[in-house]
C-alpha cells in the first residue's frame, strides 16, 4: 500500500512537471483535480458498492471511502501517464469537437477521437499513445492497492478498457453538449465555440 501512495504522489508530480512546461499546462491541472473528475470517481464508487466490488472492502461508509479511495488515485495514475507520455509523442491534449455535419459523423469523430489523436508538429493523425497508456497503465498499477479478488492482470487490463469506454462516452458527451444544452439553437458555428464545465466529465477508472 506504501508502495501505491509513492506511485500515486510520483506520477502526479510528473504530470504536474510537465504541465508546467506547457502552454496548455493549466488544462491538465483543471481536468486532474476538477469537481467532475471527483464526481465521477464517486459515482464509480456507488456503482462498485452497490455490486459489493471488492467484496473485502465491505459496505457502509468506510467501503464507500476506499472504494471512492481507489477511484480517484487510479485517474490520478492516469493523468500522471497519459500527459507526459502526450508530450513526449507531440500529441494534442484535450477534445476537439467536429467541424463536420451530421449526426452520425459527428459521433464517429467522438468516439474515435478516443484512441486517434494529432500530431501537434504536423498535424497529422495518430495513435493517441497518451491515452491508451493512461487508461492501461492505471488499470495495472491500481492492482497495487487492490485486495487478493481483484488483483490480477487481467481484470487491471479490463480496467483499462472500461477507463477508455468513460473517455469515449465524456467525448460524446462534450461533442453534442451545446445541442443538449441550447435543443432549440440551430447555429453549428455559434455551438463549435461551446465548451461547458458540465461536459468535463473524464476520464482517464480514467
Amino acid at each position: 500500500m506504501r508502495m501505491a501512495r509513492i506511485l500515486i504522489i510520483s506520477l502526479t508530480l510528473v504530470g504536474l512537471a510537465t504541465a508546467a512546461e506547457n502552454p496548455k499546462g493549466k488544462k491538465y491541472v483543471k481536468d486532474t483535480f476538477s469537481p467532475a473528475a471527483a464526481g465521477k470517481a464517486a459515482m464509480g464508487a456507488a456503482i462498485t458498492q452497490g455490486t459489493n466490488t471488492p467484496s473485502e472492502w465491505g459496505q457502509g461508509a468506510a467501503g464507500f471511502a476506499k472504494r471512492f479511495g481507489s477511484a480517484f488515485g487510479k485517474h490520478l495514475v492516469a493523468r500522471g501517464i497519459k500527459y507526459p507520455v502526450s508530450k513526449a509523442f507531440h500529441e494534442e491534449f484535450g477534445y476537439e469537437r467536429s467541424t463536420k455535419a451530421g449526426f452520425g459523423p459527428r459521433m464517429e469523430h467522438a468516439l474515435i477521437s478516443t484512441v486517434i489523436t494529432r500530431k501537434t508538429t504536423t498535424g497529422k493523425k495518430t495513435v493517441a499513445k497518451g491515452e491508451l497508456a493512461g487508461a492501461f497503465g492505471s488499470g495495472l498499477i491500481s492492482r497495487l492497492w487492490q485486495p487478493a479478488s481483484t488483483r490480477t492482470v487481467g481484470l487491471g487490463f479490463m480496467s483499462g478498457g472500461i477507463s477508455l469506454g468513460v473517455d469515449a462516452g465524456g467525448n460524446v458527451l462534450r461533442e453534442f453538449w451545446p445541442e443538449i444544452r441550447h435543443p432549440h439553437s440551430h447555429n453549428r458555428a455559434e455551438n463549435l465555440n461551446t465548451t461547458p464545465a458540465q461536459a468535463s466529465v473524464q476520464t482517464e477508472a480514467k
